[in-house]
């Protein structure tokens, strides 16, 4: 697989529509839970996902090139995700830890994506780490992007995310640990 860079070529270059299908199909659930673990609300991220998508298909924006087309993708979500933050920050929302309906979906779609159990686990214990530790978590270790790929989506030196992720992993480590979890198994 490509990554999806020709893929998107064939729809933007040709109007080949089964190219954009082939990408929504390939990166709407990563890109969803990505968008989550920024804005919080996971049918937020659906919507934010759905306008990524539409943007692409509308605008047809050019990639440069400079990175891979995941992270290009990656890049353009966290944009429209930052978009929203900033124009809907006074809203009010629902905690995900409030509503078991919305939890229920959400882990409908963390358990379709992610398969084990103990993964399930880390995922929610990355929901109580700061916004910054969950975004470069999710970027290197689920999405297995490297450092500098996810330093150009969270805008910050490849250094910076670095440093970021490392605290991010301790602070991971010890709210495991206050779970009872053992992280060792993983």
């Amino acid at each position: 697989m490509d990554n999806g860079a020709s893929s998107y070529r064939r729809f933007r270059d040709n109007g080949d529509e089964s190219g954009l299908v082939e990408i929504i199909r390939d990166y709407k659930d990563g890109l969803i839970l990505y968008l989550t673990s920024i804005v919080g609300n996971i049918q937020t991220a659906e919507e934010l996902a759905e306008d990524t998508f539409v943007l692409l298909g509308t605008k047809k924006p050019r990639d440069k090139g400079g990175s891979s087309f995941k992270t290009w993708l990656y890049t353009i979500g966290r944009n429209v995700a930052i978009d929203y933050l900033r124009k809907y920050r006074k809203r009010t929302f629902i905690s995900l830890d409030d509503s078991a309906e919305l939890a229920s979906e959400e882990e409908e779609i963390e358990r379709a994506y992610i398969r084990k159990e103990q993964q399930i686990t880390v995922h929610r214990a990355m929901r109580r780490l700061s916004p910054d530790y969950r975004q470069v978590l999710w970027l290197v270790y689920f999405e297995e992007l490297s450092s500098k790929e996810a330093a150009r989506i969270m805008r910050r030196s490849i250094r910076s995310v670095e440093s970021l992720l490392y605290r991010a992993k301790k602070s991971l480590k010890a709210q495991l640990e206050r779970e009872g979890f053992d992280y060792e198994k993983i």
